[in-house]
């Protein structure tokens, strides 16, 4: 805990000697979105998306406070860029709460389909905003991942309900996010990242997520409540020591492994058994990650 705390920036964003390690925190990340997301649709059922959004980062910011210790060390709230730092935390803000809205609404599958178009932009974005560009392979493992989800969601089979449109604007705050990201980890800490990004968004849901309260019925409730700022917090701290190791371009494609961890979920907690298509094309996300993983090992990042 103290070694975040007096965390040094680094002098840019460089290329990482140890992409494993990276790649292992992104993945571990996706894990925390998807038990995040499964979170937020139950609470859904009883309980406004926007209180949802604003107990999630309240409770974010609380856990963060706590884990930091923020009171010995004030310094993890200043920042060299708060201009960039608002922006990304506003893109945070957006993704949680459009995506919330989103399974409100849709298939979980369907979210997906549309979130992972993600690595798309991250990719197309990571040269000219980070200088991080993108080669042939890596183009090609990221549209082989993306052929595997659509093998497992199959969107369009049953038309594309109105809400998509709440999932097509939260892949766009979250690709911004992310690419953020990476461009302040050159000079602020992942503590502080954390932390602010927390702050702000539950200041700027405070009003909204208030006016809709809906007082939680029983302790189960309320620990989910809370829940939601763990698992969001902590993948996102994930999340930014991830793009701290690795460039964007790399990591890009292990989004997809989202999909594994839903599946999982979906057979560990409702007993929902995966069908025959939903194995092949996991096996096809899992494949196109360990393709991007050999070529590390090979060429390095």
């Amino acid at each position: 805990m103290a070694q975040y705390s007096r965390e040094r920036p680094a002098a840019g964003p460089t290329v990482s000697v140890a992409p494993f390690a990276g790649i292992a925190l992104i993945v571990l990340a996706c894990l925390c979105f998807s038990v995040l997301d499964a979170i937020a649709k139950y609470l859904s059922a009883s309980l406004p998306t926007l209180q949802i959004v604003w107990m999630r980062f309240v409770s974010h910011v609380l856990l963060a406070f706590v884990l930091f210790q923020v009171w010995k060390t004030p310094s993890l709230l200043k920042t060299r860029r708060p201009f960039l730092q608002g922006i990304r935390a506003l893109c945070l803000l957006g993704t949680t709460i459009f995506n919330f809205l989103a399974v409100r609404y849709l298939q979980l599958a369907e979210t997906m389909s549309i979130m992972f178009a993600a690595p798309f932009v991250i990719t197309a974005l990571a040269g000219p905003m980070l200088g991080e560009w993108a080669g042939l392979r890596r183009w090609i493992a990221i549209i082989v991942g993306f052929a595997g989800v659509l093998v497992v969601t199959q969107p369009g089979m049953g038309g594309m309900h109105w809400a998509a449109i709440y999932s097509v604007a939260a892949m766009t705050f979250y690709a911004i996010y992310a690419l953020l990201t990476r461009q302040l980890t050159a000079t602020d800490s992942s503590a502080g990242m954390l932390i602010i990004s927390g702050i702000v968004a539950a200041i700027a849901m405070a009003p909204a997520g208030l006016s809709v309260w809906v007082m939680p019925q029983d302790l189960w409730t309320w620990g989910l409540l809370f829940a939601t700022g763990a698992f969001g917090g902590g993948g996102h701290f994930l999340f930014i020591m991830a793009h701290r190791m690795v460039p964007a371009p790399v990591l890009a494609p292990f989004i997809y492994t989202q999909i594994v961890w839903m599946i999982a979920l979906g057979f560990l907690i409702f007993a929902d058994v995966p069908t025959m298509t939903t194995l092949i094309g996991a096996a096809i996300v899992v494949s196109s990650g360990l393709y991007i993983l050999y070529r590390e090992r090979v060429r390095g990042v």
